[in-house]
């Protein structure tokens, strides 16, 4: 007796290999057969005729570490077929944080009113874990949140001293043995970008011991893209630790060969033993925090003095001068390819480009723009959130090409209700796995069924060292989504983003549907997995 059967589907089960029509018989949590179950007896049986059954996707690049306690049941990745993401990534994570007020402002998605109760990672895992959770969470530990935790004084944006960098290794070290599945940098971020090469390579070295992954978002992708890939490569190379570069596309400003060019460099560290992969944003805009914009010294003293520097308009030329701008495109007064996309006290201005807001204010410097609405966000201004078409689509398609790309969301999870109900993150939030099978496999043909879903599971959980997921073989978590390939569609746009995508049938999480024919059930089965 199983307790559910999917029959007749096409099933594609992460490997690559080809698919085969098959059924799948669910016993628990547990894939128990695949085969022909045609006369086995079921508790409930799912005819997926007509539609491909496949382990449930897994996301590895999120940024939801807070906005899963604020409601954890992961509404817009669960209605798109995730059933794993992988949070902490780009150097921020929501512990350990001994210095809890200090972290906050780090914390993507925080929001006022939900307390951080905890300290270590440790008691951070087991908060989340006793939330509802929608989809299973793994977590990596940021170096950005390491270096709040371990440095001394107002001023982090700085190189650290031997002894913070040995308190940084404790840090580490202790979240591991706490089930972090790997650590993350961020260094195009404050406080990240203050840190010698050197500081990442000593803590990749304790990383080495636990055999975890690290993933990074590297210095630069832009004029200077070989010294920020390079040193990813280094890194690895003298840590000797797996490597996993995030959102690897050149940004607006790289020169034309630089894909091509990153690409190469991969290959000969790959082919020199190192192990290495990417992934890509399945979309050519790309998003970030607003507060990014600034140079590194404006950040010290948190909040307050930030808001305080902004406010002096004597200030205002120190701060437009970054040497290091997030983007090429701000140098360049490429304000029409900037959208605002999240922001709390000026919501009406959401889609809109820095360009139109600016022209609506009657400001000639569309950078004066920025500043102001950083500053009439007040407290919550690392809350706001731009989008630049950032990413060459050229660049998207050979990566695509590449058996090592990985699709991620670099997201965090939405509800369209409750406390996250008016909250907007990315273009890719609620239609990245859509996106990414409708326009490359299904419209341009770039890449096979079986790989692209290979991209989104078997890669992904190879990538992060798990085992028992990502692939639909008997004995591994049920994992599962049912999805139809004609109807399959990405419902979002730019200026009206938090739509759920057509074509998902049915997701299983740990062997219970959280989505039945289309619609959401009460089940949230999720659970966290510690390395």
């Amino acid at each position: 007796m199983f307790d559910l059967i999917i029959a007749n589907g096409l099933v594609v089960d992460g490997t690559g290999r080809p698919a085969r029509r098959e059924d799948i018989g669910i016993r628990g949590d547990r894939v128990a057969r695949i085969g022909d179950l045609s006369s086995a007896p079921a508790r409930e049986r799912i005819d997926a005729a007509g539609q491909v059954v496949s382990p449930g996707f897994i996301d590895i690049h999120t940024h939801s570490d807070f906005s899963l306690i604020v409601n954890g049941k992961a509404e817009s990745q669960v209605h798109q077929g995730v059933t794993l993401e992988v949070v902490g990534n780009c150097g921020f994570s929501c512990a350990p944080c001994p210095k809890c007020d200090d972290l906050k402002s780090a914390i993507f998605g925080y929001q006022p009113g939900f307390d951080i109760s905890w300290n270590t990672f440790d008691e951070y895992l087991t908060v989340l874990g006793d939330q509802p959770l929608g989809v299973n969470v793994a977590a990596y530990v940021g170096h950005g949140t390491l270096r709040i935790a371990a440095m001394e004084g107002d001023n982090i944006n700085r190189p650290a001293t031997q002894q913070e960098t040995r308190t940084m290794e404790q840090l580490l070290t202790a979240s591991l043995e706490a089930g972090a599945i790997g650590f993350t940098t961020g260094l195009e971020y404050s406080p990240g970008s203050s840190a010698a090469t050197s500081e990442i390579t000593q803590l990749c070295r304790t990383l080495h011991r636990y055999d975890r992954l690290y993933a990074t978002h590297v210095r630069n992708r832009d004029i200077y893209y070989e010294v920020g890939f390079g040193e990813a490569l280094a890194v690895a190379r003298n840590a000797d630790v797996r490597l996993q570069i995030s959102h690897i596309t050149p940004k607006f400003g790289s020169p034309a060969h630089a894909m091509e060019h990153t690409l190469e460099m991969i290959d000969w560290s790959r082919r020199r033993g190192g192990d290495v992969a990417f992934d890509i944003i399945p979309h050519t805009w790309g998003p970030t925090t607003m507060s990014s914009v600034l140079p590194p010294w404006v950040f010290d003293g948190g909040v307050v003095k930030i808001l305080e520097r902004l406010a002096n308009r004597d200030l205002r030329p120190a701060i437009k001068d970054n040497p290091n701008p997030i983007w090429q495109l701000i140098p360049a007064g490429r304000w029409d390819q900037i959208i605002l996309f999240q922001s709390e006290n000026n919501a009406g201005l959401v889609g809109a480009t820095i360009a139109e807001i600016a022209s609506r204010r009657g400001q000639e410097d569309p950078h004066e723009t920025v500043l102001d609405l950083l500053l009439e966000e007040g407290e919550g201004l690392f809350n706001v959130t731009w989008a630049a078409n950032n990413f060459s689509e050229d660049d998207n398609r050979l990566c695509i090409s590449q058996p090592e790309c990985g699709i991620i969301s670099d997201t965090i999870t939405l509800a369209p209700y409750g406390a996250l109900g008016d909250k907007r993150w990315s273009p890719s939030t609620y239609g990245w796995t859509s996106r990414f099978i409708e326009k490359y496999h299904v419209t341009e043909g770039r890449i096979t069924l079986e790989d692209a879903i290979r991209r989104i599971t078997g890669l992904a959980a190879e990538r992060l060292g798990i085992d028992d997921r990502g692939v639909l073989k008997e004995g591994n978590m049920a994992d599962i989504t049912v999805f139809d390939t004609e109807t399959l569609h990405d419902n979002s746009t730019l200026q009206d983003p938090n739509h759920y995508p057509s074509g998902i049938q049915h997701v299983l999480v740990n062997g219970q549907l959280s989505i039945r024919a289309g619609e959401r059930t009460d089940a949230n089965a999720g659970s966290v997995l510690r390395a």
